[in-house]
């Protein structure tokens, strides 16, 4: 049996995107209904999964195999931006709970 989590409570939702969005990036919000790319140590707001005419499908919950920067165990772990790409264990960061860890890949259920 193979364990799976994607699909698992999956929310996505359409922001306004700058410039600096596109698919598989780490999100913030810059202004209203608008996101940016994160920049180190930015909390996370979600991750884009398209990118069209000026707006973003952001998911905000769900699984996600997101890139890794350093170490990160299972379980609930604290997280920030380590670039727009990765994330990276943070003090300062936002709650996570780590369900697949891997040398450069996490599993995360935002």
């Amino acid at each position: 049996m193979n364990i799976g989590f994607n699909g698992f409570y999956d929310n996505t939702v359409t922001f306004e995107a700058d410039s600096t969005v596109e698919k598989g990036t780490l999100l913030k919000l810059i202004d209203d209904n608008t996101v940016s790319a994160c920049e180190v140590g930015d909390k996370v707001v979600g991750v884009c999964v398209n990118v069209r005419d000026g707006y973003a499908a952001v998911k905000l919950c769900g699984y996600a195999e997101i890139p890794v920067t350093g170490s990160v165990n299972v379980g609930f772990q604290t997280l920030s931006a380590a670039s727009d790409k990765a994330f990276k264990s943070d003090t300062n960061g936002r709650e996570y709970l780590v369900v697949m860890t891997g040398t450069d890949t996490i599993g995360v259920i935002l």
